[in-house]
């Protein structure tokens, strides 16, 4: 089987005042269709990822990212696609998150988050914020 190039995915891990994390549901066309996800998207050539991260979160959900660093990276293979999860943890942003892709949105707390409403590469995000405790 050949060798491929990740999909290299800046991902947000947005959390209120309250510690909840916002998460979206991925439409049913996409990859992974109709389950949970953080937010976020592709990082495109000659990019950083912070700069990803801040144009997908504007893009998708009208907010600015005010604080934000590195969380965790995660190199998952599904059996149709690899995929490079840069994973930023957002503490401040200015704006109120809205669904401009007309995605549902849920801020929830981090314990009530099911890992198996979510594509297997963000299990590993769950884990860690659980660790966290």
């Amino acid at each position: 089987m050949p060798v491929s190039e990740p999909l290299h995915v800046a991902v947000g891990v947005i959390q209120d005042s309250l510690g909840r994390v916002l998460v979206a549901r991925r439409s049913a066309q996409q990859h992974q269709g109709g389950l949970w996800e953080f937010p976020g998207g592709k990082v495109e050539k000659d990019e950083s990822v912070r700069d990803a991260l801040c144009r997908e979160l504007y893009e998708e959900l009208g907010i600015e990212v005010d604080v934000a660093y590195p969380f965790k990276l995660i190199d998952y293979r599904y059996t149709d696609r690899h995929v490079l999860l840069d994973v930023w943890r957002v503490t401040r942003f200015t704006g109120v998150p809205i669904a401009r892709e007309s995605q549902p949105l849920e801020w929830r707390n981090v314990a009530e988050l099911d890992q198996d409403e979510f594509p297997a590469a963000n299990r590993q995000i769950i884990r860690a914020l659980n660790s966290e405790g």
